[in-house]
């Protein structure tokens, strides 16, 4: 098992109002699609950085709470990796040995 550290916090909205709320063109509008910009930017990179460490895998199982398990599909083929994604499956928070355990039922049944 190897982790890679995402350093991408949750998105987070400052404006106080919705973005329907937001006039567009306002300072608040620009400063938070400035925002929202960086936050994509760098989730970007840490995909890629996932991605990249994935190369040459047999198969690639993907386990996640969330968006994010779908979010890293998308990467995979808007890159066109080539990375055989078996499955992708929701999970909370985990061990390593409950991530050892999933993925050997996961590939036993296979």
């Amino acid at each position: 098992i190897e982790k890679i550290e995402s350093k991408v916090g949750a998105r987070t909205r400052f404006s106080g109002a919705s973005q329907a709320k937001v006039e567009a063109g306002s300072r608040d509008s620009w400063a938070e699609d400035v925002r929202d910009r960086r936050y994509d930017a760098t989730l970007t990179r840490y995909y890629d950085q996932v991605i990249s460490q994935l190369k040459g895998a047999d198969a690639v199982l993907v386990l996640g709470p969330g968006e994010a398990k779908t979010e890293l599909q998308k990467r995979c083929m808007d890159k066109k990796t080539g990375l055989n994604i078996v499955g992708i499956e929701s999970a909370d928070k985990m061990t390593e040995r409950q991530i050892a355990a999933r993925v050997r039922k996961y590939f036993a049944g296979s």
